[in-house]
């Protein structure tokens, strides 16, 4: 059709008119068809755009707030799928070029994401024209270099298992028949087939990641590894039981903070006599959310009663010399946490505002329209405003300005709560929702008397985060004594990533390392105290 455009009235000149009149036909056929195109294209990009507007209405609008965290997090990832998938066709269908296809020595628009980290390996792939002479038709000389533009792309190789071989020589004197040879370095599993750096993989991926057995056992299986999901359990049986003298000492160390968050959530743990599942507990204690040093323990427990939390934190003597815990603990005002106080001398309870608020919040959620819920929030807000502000201060300044800014919003917020208990009948959900306050008062304002005490229990709640992660992929712990081998190694990888390091590499120097460790020197290997080897 290209050619009809280039025709020229010389071209047509000596043509029969049927032959004229064809190539009108053809061209009246051709701009027909270009119209329907172009109307088409013109329906897509307007669709196209519509759905795009529908997504960020859909992220941005007031809905989204409505959703739990679950709910958000996919609906977030599922977003950014749809929105890139429709940016693309919306590309295409305009005739515009991919993002990725791109001219990347373009100037004029900066990228902004983060640069590539330095330590990832490098694989240059030099581009240099076929010609380097001077493309003009009157110059035609050698061109020289004059520098070079450079775009970096990432990409993964899958894992890769790896043998080590270790070779041990023999040395014999043939004169005195002796021989001589290399003692074999202990290992985590002495007679068994995985270096440290399986066991660590295999760890990580079940506790961290929350793979199940038989699917780390099909991933390992497209290597042509042969891993049966009952060698993987046992792998990881015998690093939790190597673990077991690091987590003591980490339990030491978490103890050893003057303030204390406590929660538990729950957790399936099968029973075979039954063939059901029942319910089993995970508390979790972590260092105060301003420890400089932070840290988090988990202990797996068959219940929910004050008799675990009473034992974890209890003993006088645990035979390393460490002594009951006292100090601060933030809670929420489960009664178990009573006996948990009272079972030594000088607890002192501090409670969590997010529990007091989220009370006010279901209230204007299953009540509807709710003054009291209403000005609840608004009045709470206020005092979280202010602890974001006070969050980089040291403790000193902090109380400082809880004194003299904090204490009067906490103070209006008391009256307040009082007068409209008084206004509202007993039994009702408004006068729980501000029973449930006044009652836990002072150990609501703790934060008062302490700056080292957080308002609320947060930092504890999202310790628990790998948990409710796990439960969801590996449904129940398969029995007490594995809930409690998880809760080993989740708390030692769980405060390793809470210091930035990288859980596979802490465990697998941890592992290298335990079989000719010293246990007198044990709290090197503890997370806040490790370091990275060197190379």
């Amino acid at each position: 059709m290209q050619a009809l455009h280039d025709l020229k009235d010389e071209d047509l000149q000596g043509l029969a008119p049927e032959a004229i009149a064809a190539l009108a036909q053809q061209m009246l056929r051709h701009l027909r068809q270009q119209e329907i195109e172009i109307r088409f294209k013109d329906a897509k990009i307007e669709k196209i755009t519509f759905q795009l507007a529908r997504l960020k209405a859909w992220k941005f609008g007031a809905k989204t707030e409505a959703m739990s965290a679950e709910q958000r997090r996919l609906f977030e990832e599922t977003l950014a799928e749809d929105e890139s998938s429709l940016q693309a066709q919306l590309e295409q269908a305009r005739g515009e070029p991919a993002a990725g296809a791109k001219d990347d020595t373009q100037t004029e628009r900066k990228p902004r994401r983060k640069p590539l980290p330095d330590h990832l390996r490098r694989e240059d792939h030099h581009h240099e024209p076929d010609n380097t002479n001077c493309p003009s038709p009157m110059c035609g000389r050698p061109m020289v270099r004059v520098g070079e533009d450079i775009s970096e792309r990432l990409d993964i190789v899958p894992a890769e298992f790896f043998v080590h071989r270790h070779i041990y020589g023999k040395w014999a004197c043939r004169c005195c028949e002796c021989l001589v040879q290399d003692a074999v370095a202990p290992q985590i599993i002495d007679s068994g087939m995985p270096a440290a750096g399986l066991i660590a993989h295999t760890m990580v991926s079940h506790f961290v990641d929350h793979l199940p057995y038989y699917r780390m056992e099909s991933i390992n299986a497209r290597s042509n590894v042969h891993t049966p999901r009952s060698t993987l359990a046992s792998w990881s049986g015998q690093g939790g039981a190597a673990l077991m003298p690091l987590y003591d000492a980490h339990k030491r160390f978490v103890l050893s903070a003057q303030v204390l968050h406590a929660d538990e959530t729950p957790v399936a743990m099968l029973d075979p006599g039954r063939g059901k599942t029942k319910r089993a507990y995970v508390w979790t204690y972590a260092r105060g959310a301003f420890d400089a040093v932070p840290g988090v323990i988990y202990d797996f427990c068959v219940g929910r009663g004050a008799q675990y939390p009473v034992a974890f934190l209890g003993p006088d003597d645990d035979g390393h010399g460490a002594t009951a815990w006292r100090g601060t603990l933030v809670r929420d005002e489960y009664a178990a946490y009573d006996k948990v106080m009272v079972a030594q001398p000088g607890r002192i309870p501090a409670g969590c505002l997010a529990h007091a608020r989220r009370k006010f919040d279901e209230l204007l959620r299953d009540g509807g329209k709710s003054a009291v819920a209403a000005e609840a929030l608004q009045r709470i807000a206020q005092i979280y405003r202010l602890e974001r502000e006070l969050a980089t201060l040291t403790t000193g300044e902090r109380l400082a300005r809880r004194q003299q800014d904090a204490k009067p919003l906490w103070e209006d917020l008391h009256a307040w709560l009082r007068l409209e208990r008084s206004r509202v009948p007993d039994g009702s959900s408004t006068a729980r929702a501000l029973s449930y306050s006044l009652n836990a008062w002072t150990a609501l304002t703790q934060n008062l008397l302490d700056g080292d005490v957080n308002v609320d229990n947060n930092h504890c709640e999202n310790q628990i985060r790998p948990w409710a992660l796990g439960r969801r992929a590996w449904l129940f712990a398969g029995s007490e004594l594995a809930g409690q081998r998880a809760a080993v190694v989740m708390s030692l990888v769980q405060s390793a990533k809470l210091h930035g390091h990288d859980p596979w590499a802490y465990l697998k120097d941890v592992l290298t390392r335990l079989p000719t460790h010293l246990n007198s020197r044990i709290d090197e290997l503890l997370p806040h105290l490790w370091q990275q080897p060197a190379g």
